[in-house]
C-alpha cells in the first residue's frame, strides 16, 4: 500500500511580547519529517519601536537547532560563551547534545526602531549515538551557502546536498533544507524521487504539488520515493526539508528532545535547581513549565 501524502496546517503560537510564530511541527498528523522534530516560521512580523521580542535563556538537550533568517537580524548567546549576530541568508547551527542554554535577542540598534523579522527555526533530533555529545555552535555566513537560479526561480541549499549543490553546514545526520523563491513569474521546480521523506512548506504565495494545491503556512509531507513536480505562482516562496524516516521515536517536553524520558527528567531537574549550563552574563531565564 502506498504511503499517505499528509497536509499539515501551521498554527499560530504566541511566544509572548506580541510575537506570534506559525508552528508546523510537531503536529498531530506527523510528529517528525526525517530528523526534523520542530518547525517554527517566525513572522513575517513588523516589530514596533520598543517592543520586547527577546527570548530569554532557555535549555535544550538531545537536538541541534538550525536558525535561518529571511528578514531582520538577531543576536544569539549561549552557555558556551558564544555571541553571534545572524542576518538574512546566514545559518546558525547549535548542537545541544547533553545540554546547552541560549538566548535570542533583538540587536541593540534595532530595539528603539521599527523593524521586521521573518525566518525559520528548526530542531533536528540527534541520533541515539549523538544524544549526549558535547554541545557546540557554528555560524555560517550567507556567502558560503550555495545558490542557483533559472529564469523562474532562485534556490538556496541551506543544509545538506541536493539539486547539484552541497551546503558546508555540518549536520548530525543526512538531511535537506532548501529555500526556493519565484522570480516574479510562475514556474516549475522538480524534485526527483529519493530516499528522503520530504516536507514542502509555503512561506508565501501558492504552489501545486502533483495536482494538490498547498497554500501559505501549510506543509505537504511526501513519503520516500515520491517524484515531485512543484508548480508555483509568481509570489511563491517555499521550503523543502526532510531526510530518511527517523528510526527511534523521540520524546519532546518543552525545549528538550530525547529517546529517554529519564534524560528529560534529569535536565528538567537541573534547570529548576540552577545546575544546568547557563548563559554567561545573563541573569534572567525562562522558568520550566510546571
Amino acid at each position: 500500500m502506498a504511503e499517505e501524502v499528509i497536509t499539515i496546517s501551521g498554527k499560530p503560537h504566541d511566544l509572548g511580547g506580541g510575537m506570534t510564530v506559525t508552528r508546523v511541527l510537531p503536529a498531530g498528523k506527523k510528529r517528525m519529517v526525517g530528523p526534523f522534530a520542530f518547525f517554527d516560521h517566525m513572522g513575517p512580523v513588523d516589530i514596533a519601536a520598543g517592543q520586547n521580542t527577546d527570548v530569554r535563556p532557555h535549555p535544550h538537550i538531545g537536538l541541534s537547532t538550525l536558525t535561518y533568517l529571511l528578514e531582520g537580524r538577531m543576536v544569539h548567546r549561549d552557555s558556551l560563551g558564544t555571541e553571534a549576530i545572524i542576518v538574512p541568508g546566514d545559518v546558525n547551527w547549535m548542537t545541544a547534545g547533553r545540554g546547552i542554554s541560549h538566548s535570542e535577542r533583538a540587536h541593540h540598534d534595532d530595539k528603539n526602531l521599527p523593524h521586521r523579522l521573518n525566518g525559520l527555526q528548526l530542531w533536528i533530533a540527534l541520533t541515539d549515538d549523538l544524544e549526549d555529545v558535547a554541545p557546540s555552535f557554528n555560524h555560517y555566513d550567507s556567502a558560503v551557502i550555495p545558490r542557483s537560479e533559472t529564469a523562474s526561480w532562485q534556490l538556496s541549499v541551506v543544509a545538506g546536498a541536493a539539486f547539484g549543490l552541497a551546503s558546508p553546514v555540518q549536520t548530525s545526520s543526512p538531511l535537506l533544507l532548501s529555500v526556493v523563491k519565484a522570480k516574479s513569474t510562475a514556474g516549475v521546480f522538480d524534485i526527483p524521487a529519493g530516499e528522503f521523506e520530504l516536507g514542502v512548506y509555503v512561506l508565501s504565495g501558492q504552489i501545486e504539488i502533483n495536482d494538490q494545491t498547498v497554500i501559505e503556512h501549510d506543509m505537504l509531507v511526501l513519503p520516500p520515493q515520491t517524484a515531485t513536480q512543484i508548480r508555483f505562482n509568481s509570489q511563491a516562496h517555499f521550503v523543502i526539508l526532510g531526510g530518511p524516516p527517523f528510526g527511534n521515536p523521540r520524546y519532546i517536553w518543552w525545549n528538550m528532545v530525547s529517546s529517554s524520558r529519564e534524560k528529560i527528567e534529569m535536565a528538567k531537574y537541573q534547570w529548576k535547581n540552577g545546575t544546568f549550563p547557563m548563559v554567561p552574563g545573563e541573569t534572567e531565564f525562562i522558568p520550566a513549565p510546571d
